[in-house]
């Protein structure tokens, strides 16, 4: 979505991230087994219930931005640097959105679907081997993702805390030579992981440090608080938006 520069880049991921859970729901249902059944079951509950919120603070971002494409989204954050970042304009929607990440990616303490003490291992239960290993495979894969579009919708991108612009006038650099448009791109690149695995240790943290909830409590989180605190976010800034436009 970066290289190609999709004009719906963000939707985009939304859409393909929510086919996953019909993987998991056929993987429960074809084991033959309650406990695999139930935790598919509790995988698509689980996603449908997140998804919504999490579309709707992906909404407040775009309206901010004017556009879908990432790479709009992450230009719209360099100009001023740290100070242009979404998560200062949308603070609730960016704790709202690392909810609802935790969430789809069914990490502590949203780890319903294969919670040992209920059921087993959920839908992993009766895989073993490599399709043992494709399920958390696929699990880390999404939780990359996310952290990813949390850097870009939120943390800059790939833009540095102080311009690049701002540094090459103070030392008197030409941003036009290539090896320095070479050298900005690595640091770009570099400092996107770094913000990227930042959010990763912090659900690997909440992995240690969060009990888990039951599964009542993790449908009326999603349901009677964060989609009224995403809905109403999304309502501020659109009326934000039209009064100063």
């Amino acid at each position: 979505m970066i290289v190609s520069n999709l004009n719906i880049g963000i939707f985009f991921w939304i859409a393909v991230s929510s086919v996953a859970p019909i993987g998991l729901l056929m993987a429960g249902y074809g084991s033959n087994n309650k406990y695999s059944f139930l935790g598919g079951l509790r995988a698509v509950a689980q996603t449908i219930s997140y998804e919504i919120p999490l579309a709707l603070c992906v909404l407040a971002i775009t309206l901010l931005t004017n556009g879908l494409s990432t790479v709009e989204i992450v230009e719209k954050q360099a100009t001023y640097g740290i100070l242009s970042w979404n998560i200062w304009k949308q603070p609730v929607g960016f704790v709202a959105f690392l909810i609802a990440a935790l969430a789809e990616c069914e990490r502590l303490p949203f780890d319903l679907p294969e919670a040992e003490e209920e059921l087993v291992a959920g839908y992993q239960t009766e895989y073993t081997g490599m399709k043992f290993a494709l399920f958390y495979v696929g699990s880390y894969v999404n939780l990359i993702v996310s952290a990813l579009f949390v850097t870009v919708l939120y943390l800059g991108g790939w833009t540095f805390p102080i311009p690049v612009e701002w540094i090459a006038a103070a030392a008197d650099i030409n941003l036009e030579l290539p090896q320095v448009q070479v050298l900005t791109a690595f640091f770009g690149i570099s400092i996107t992981l770094l913000k990227t695995f930042l959010f990763v240790f912090f659900t690997i943290l909440t992995r240690w440090t969060l009990p888990r909830v039951r599964i009542d409590q993790l449908l009326d989180l999603g349901w009677k608080f964060l989609l009224p605190v995403s809905l109403g976010n999304l309502l501020i800034t659109a009326s934000v938006k039209i009064l100063f436009s």
